[in-house]
């Protein structure tokens, strides 16, 4: 059955949503929306995609989330990722599909200087690779480069579907507390009231500086490491997303992943740990410890990436739920407040099926892209006495 909420109340003029963030979720969710006709205005602090939307690996998989909770809404948005690039240029953001390899790399062991026979690893692979197995094949498994699929589907939302974009700091919801159900009438951005029918929070980890979500749940935000090398020569690096048991020469084993783009570029991430979120992303930087071990690991699994020139060295956070699942869906006892968030590693994969089952749920009152039950805000549903006291936010 699907997700119900009352959406959207008819009128003459096309109802107004403002949505806090402009990261994937945000993006897709204003993409979805304004195709859909709603009035869309996205309230972003920084820039488009300027954290985990724009540092992130961009990987997606059609069936690694089966037998779970996540497997229908991955399948849902692993299909909507294609019909976008078929619709939106995909090529133009990186899009393409990938074989995945498995791949076990020991610091200790001798490299051959070239996969062992009968292995399936790419012949750039040159490093201690025990065994290459395949995960994935270009039926199940593709990429994006984040940013720019970020930028492109938040520049079609207001380009071609009248949305808007606009630069300024998320505060406040604006309660109307009068009636029998609080309702949102608006937001605060740098103190001023933007006057809005409903609300959208999909700010990553900073979702959880909302009061009304704070008061629901936890979202606690999970440091990512990852660079970018340019390979030379970069047609040596074939189009095979690795991921990697890598085992260094203290007895230390990861679980790095290591994806080329189609720019010629190649991502390496794989080093996460739980720190103090900043409270703007541009104040987020990396661990030289932490990048200094993922340019060893690219050096080991292949000598084209130990020569390869170093592009970025970067940091961010991922949004990750109580119970490691996305938290989509309507704010439970407020009338037009909802929040898309936590969905940690998986949110560029899912962005897609998140932005368009929301954006039905928000204008239609149900979802049909995907079920959302699972991922019910009201699953952490508390007294309404939790949400409002003087305050109304």
């Amino acid at each position: 059955m699907a997700e119900t909420s009352e959406g959207l109340t008819s009128t003459s003029d096309p109802q107004h949503v403002v949505i806090c963030g402009a990261g994937v979720i945000g993006s897709c969710t204003a993409y979805y929306l304004a195709k859909r006709g709603a009035r869309v205005t996205v309230v972003e602090k920084t820039a488009a995609a300027c954290a985990a939307s724009g540092k992130a690996g961009g990987f997606l998989a059609l069936d690694w989330c089966d037998g779970g909770p996540l497997g229908n809404l991955a399948r849902a948005s692993f299909q909507l990722h294609a019909q976008l690039a078929d619709e939106l240029d995909g090529a133009s953001y990186g899009y393409r599909k990938v074989d995945t390899l498995s791949v076990s790399i020991d610091e200790s062991a001798r490299a051959s200087g070239r996969p062992s026979a009968g292995s399936s690893a790419p012949e750039w692979v040159t490093g201690p690779a025990k065994s290459a197995k395949p995960i994935g094949s270009t039926k199940t498994t593709a990429q994006v480069h984040p940013e720019l699929f970020t930028k492109k589907v938040l520049s079609v939302a207001v380009e071609k579907y009248g949305a808007k974009f606009m630069i300024g700091e998320a505060q406040e919801l604006n309660v109307e507390l009068d009636g029998l159900v609080p309702r949102v009438k608006g937001l605060f951005v740098d103190g001023e009231l933007i006057e809005a029918d409903s609300v959208v929070i999909s700010m990553g980890p900073w979702s959880a500086t909302n009061k009304l979500v704070s008061a629901l749940t936890t979202i606690s935000p999970l440091k990512a490491h990852s660079i970018v090398l340019r390979p030379k020569p970069e047609a040596a690096i074939t189009p095979h997303a690795l991921f990697l048991t890598y085992r260094t020469k203290e007895g230390v084993t990861m679980d790095p992943e290591i994806y080329p783009r189609p720019t010629g570029e190649v991502y390496v991430c794989g080093m996460s740990e739980e720190t103090t979120l900043p409270s703007v992303a541009d104040q987020i930087f990396p661990k030289k410890q932490s990048i200094a071990m993922l340019q060893r690991v690219a050096a080991t699994v292949s000598s084209h990436l130990g020569d390869a020139e170093m592009v970025t060295e970067q940091a961010c956070f991922l949004p990750c739920s109580e119970d490691s699942l996305p938290v989509i869906g309507k704010l439970p006892n407020v009338e037009g407040a909802y929040v898309a968030t936590g969905h940690s590693c998986w949110g560029i994969l899912n962005a897609p099926a998140t932005g368009a089952a929301l954006a039905e749920l928000i204008t239609d009152g149900v979802s049909n892209t995907v079920n959302l039950k699972a991922f019910d805000p009201a699953r952490f549903s508390k007294p309404v006495s939790a949400y409002f006291g003087k305050s109304t936010a």
